[in-house]
């Protein structure tokens, strides 16, 4: 079987991380993740990991080496992987997947629920600094910012729309679908 690889694109705590733990539990799967880059960066530099950092952060970067640095970087670790299956979360410009799209087996899965529920997942998996005491409005306020405003034109262009607003049986399911009949196409 050739290799699977699965952009996901979807807006703040949308369940990217829930279905990219999935698969790699499930399927065995590598995962790339685009802010682990900046996560290892920020941590270098001894800055905290919030949300602000990793704009800023990633707005240096592309600012002075290219929209498409995190991409090409993203790309070579997808191909690099030996396993059937790699899962590259946090896609969220076109130059993400200019690259991404010229490898065999790339699909974009855009993911998406409902922004109260969006928000009751982050406070709770509270992954960056704050994001437990995050009120709504300020949630809502975080989906104007440079790097949130350029998902909604990627999801336009996936390939499939999961709509993650239910459960985690629900979810799972999609996926198994969605991997089963891509696998059946590369094999």
């Amino acid at each position: 079987m050739s290799k699977l690889i699965i952009g996901l694109v979807g807006p703040i705590a949308s369940g990217k991380g829930t279905i990219k733990e999935y698969i790699i539990e499930k399927y065995g799967a590598s995962d790339c993740r685009f802010s682990t880059i900046l996560r290892d960066i920020l941590k270098r530099l001894s800055l905290e990991i919030n949300r602000d950092n990793l704009i800023n952060l990633s707005t240096i970067l592309r600012l002075n080496f290219g929209q498409d640095l995190l991409a090409k970087v993203i790309m070579e670790d997808a191909k690099n992987f030996n396993t059937n299956i790699v899962v590259v979360d946090g896609v969220r410009r076109m130059e993400d997947i200019q690259y991404l799209k010229k490898l065999d087996g790339f699909m974009l899965l855009a993911v998406d629920a409902t922004p109260k529920v969006r928000h009751e997942r982050l406070i709770i998996r509270n992954e960056n600094v704050g994001d437990h005491k995050k009120t709504y409005d300020e949630f809502l306020a975080d989906h104007d910012k440079e790097t949130e405003i350029t998902i909604p034109p990627v999801m336009e262009v996936a390939d499939l729309l999961i709509d993650n607003s239910g459960v985690l049986e629900e979810l799972y399911s999609k996926i198994d679908n969605i991997i089963t009949k891509h696998s059946q196409k590369l094999s």
